[in-house]
């Protein structure tokens, strides 16, 4: 008898580690290997109404995992590098370094010196959380939706992915929608964010505010 349950237990034991090691805990939607990249087409709007102001930008973004780096709380991170450029050819100019990690429960973008949580891991409907929380700006409370479901950006479907919703917010005098779509095995792939107080309630009549849109084009290591 202690042999048949000494063997049960063992069985348990095996068939719970086997089902651990294979879970997906989402790791591939935020990649961090030295040298992965991506390049965006990126739209900047910026309106200020009451002194006439409406400027619009058309560039390239490419970002690079450069390499290992340790923070100031002594982790392990990786260098985020941004590029600018005028095509999806370049030439690239850097703008700015970030840094990100993946601490096997998160995953942490650094950007402008505000420390995101861009992640949770593994994805799921019951996740929300700020990922504002570890800096001073505004709460943004933030849930998935589309988990591993197909989204297509343009002439490209992507077969896995996840959407982080972050805010979808209209009344009389706001208009705010942001959402971030990330694919395996590549990242980031559509950010959309918009920000803006408009006129009587119609969503097309700004009066101040920004739009950011970043749209993937390519990736590669």
């Amino acid at each position: 008898m202690g042999l048949l349950l000494a063997l049960v237990a063992a069985f348990v034991v095996s068939s719970c580690k086997k089902k651990d090691d294979t879970y997906d805990m989402g790791y591939a939607y935020f990649p961090l290997n030295q040298g992965h990249y991506v390049i965006y087409s990126v739209r900047e709007v910026y309106v200020d109404q009451p002194v006439q102001i409406r400027d619009t930008f058309d560039y390239f973004l490419k970002t690079v995992i450069a390499g290992n780096i340790t923070d100031n709380s002594g982790r392990t991170v990786q260098q985020y590098e941004r590029y600018y450029g005028p095509s999806a050819n370049g030439p690239w100019s850097i703008h700015d370094v970030w840094t990100a990690v993946n601490d096997g429960s998160r995953a942490e973008l650094v950007e402008e010196n505000n420390r995101t949580i861009k992640l949770v891991f593994a994805p799921s409907e019951d996740d929300e959380w700020n990922m504002n929380a570890y800096n001073t700006l505004d709460e943004m409370e933030c849930y998935y939706s589309n988990i591993n479901g197909s989204y297509t950006l343009g002439s490209q479907t992507f077969s896995a992915t996840v959407t982080v919703e972050q805010e979808d917010f209209s009344s009389y005098i706001d208009s705010r929608r942001k959402y971030e779509v990330y694919a395996k095995g590549i990242g980031l792939v559509h950010k959309y964010y918009r920000d803006f107080i408009i006129n009587n309630g119609n969503p097309n009549s700004l009066k101040k505010g920004r739009l950011l849109e970043m749209k993937l084009v390519s990736y590669g290591n």
